[in-house]
């Protein structure tokens, strides 16, 4: 049986394609492994779509991984209703070594567009347990995936691949704010803006447990938007100046071509606040904020270039985990390959010492017949005798296929063994 992996990922293919490709709900995932039983029965799958790549792992019996590469890719064009030739040069295959080194890294987040991201671990688990459910995994797929669950444990705790957060938003509150903050529950978050990076730290504060959020924008359209999504108020933007006096925390990214806030201006909305901390995220480029703002008392600012080399130097750190953590996909996928080589070897082993031993207890009951005088410790002695021969004739051939099985799965043995002693029958 033979391992292989069809892709796409963030790393070769734009969105545009991976986004006709996605399995996008359990009910599409359920009804793809149908129609993979359908057209190969004898295979086993795993589907793994997330919004940054689609692979289809799959155990084979066909000898011609390239021939089942080109039915997994029409597989796919026939299922999504996308015609081979807008997508098939975006596709990417590996077989054998390389299918489970590519599964290793991707469980690992070797292959994340953020290098270790906690995310592809559960994800990982989830398209597993989807493949169980649905019948499509065997004991191949099994052992594969088990094995990718130890390697990432692996990776997460022998490493500090995971260490240092990497995103502008997740440095923001996990490094900074956290480090002036206890706790989040009785604090008022104040959004001036409604970008995209302003949203993501939003998402961060209200994991860390942040219930009051006031957005002020321009535009009262998209503060309403932003403000219903995540359980805040709406407020004008004339009343900007009130809302810096009674925030907490802070995040503007306005887009605004100056500082809309100098140091007059804040230190006069503050004026009652005296004491109290303001921790400001000014993600705006320009920057919203004059800096001389963070020299004010009790005001922690902080810009996308302070944020920048802070997230920089975590990546720097993580970058220099990778050689540790492929050290442990290495180890680990000799380790799986071993185990896999002995099993497909095994089940040759087992029925050749089965049938050989099972010769001699026939041939030893005939002759016990013929000479009945014999005692029973003659008979032990006998069959101590014809065990040892059995296992000296056997041992070259069973020699040469283990020492075969640790570079590979030694096809042309085994199947010259199996015709040779008529294993097949």
């Amino acid at each position: 049986m033979n391992l292989l992996v069809t892709y796409c990922t963030h790393q070769t293919t734009p969105l545009a394609v991976r986004e006709r490709l996605a399995f996008s709900s359990r009910d599409r995932i359920e009804k793809a492994y149908g129609e993979l039983r359908a057209r190969m029965p004898d295979c086993e799958a795993v589907i793994l779509s997330t919004c940054n790549r689609v692979e289809v792992y799959l155990a084979s019996f066909e000898d011609d991984p390239e021939q089942t590469q080109q039915r997994l890719a029409q597989f796919l064009s026939d299922f999504h209703g996308v015609p081979l030739d807008e997508f098939v040069g975006e596709l990417r295959f590996a077989a054998g070594s390389e299918a489970v080194w590519h599964l290793y890294e991707v469980i690992s987040s070797l292959d994340s567009m953020v290098l270790g991201e906690p995310q592809i671990v559960n994800q990982v688990r989830q398209a597993y347990r989807e493949a169980e459910e649905s019948g499509a995994c065997g004991p191949l797929i099994h052992s594969l995936f088990q094995s990718a669950i130890r390697v990432s444990g692996r990776v997460r705790s022998e490493t500090r691949l995971a260490e240092g957060r990497v995103s502008i938003a997740s440095v923001a509150v996990g490094d900074f704010a956290k480090s002036i903050f206890d706790s989040f529950g009785d604090k008022l978050v104040l959004i001036v803006g409604a970008g995209e990076m302003a949203e993501e730290t939003l998402r961060y504060l209200k994991d860390e447990g942040v219930s009051e959020i006031v957005v002020v924008n321009r535009s009262p359209e998209r503060a309403e938007r932003l403000a219903k999504e995540w359980g805040g108020r709406a407020e004008p933007w004339e009343s900007l100046d009130q809302w810096l006096g009674k925030a907490d925390v802070i995040v503007s990214t306005t887009g605004a071509d100056k500082p809309i806030v100098d140091v007059p201006r804040f230190r006069r909305a503050r004026v009652n606040a005296a004491g109290r901390p303001a921790f400001i995220l000014d993600l705006g480029a320009p920057r919203d904020f004059e800096p001389g703002v963070g020299a004010l008392d009790d005001v922690f600012l902080y810009d996308i270039d302070s944020l920048s080399r802070t997230c920089e130097e975590n990546r720097r750190a993580r970058v220099r985990e990778i050689e540790s953590a492929r050290q442990i996909v290495s180890d680990e996928l000799g380790r799986f390959k071993a185990e896999f080589h002995h099993r497909a070897s095994g089940d040759v082993v087992a029925r050749l010492m089965q049938d050989w031993h099972g010769i001699s207890t026939d041939e030893l009951g005939r002759l016990f017949n013929k000479l009945p005088h014999l005692t029973s410790r003659d008979r032990e002695a006998i069959e101590r005798t014809v065990d040892r021969i059995v296992n000296k004739l056997l041992h070259p051939p069973l020699t040469v296929l283990k020492d075969e099985a640790r570079e590979g799965t030694p096809h042309g043995l085994i199947s010259a063994l199996k015709r040779l002693f008529r294993l097949d029958g």
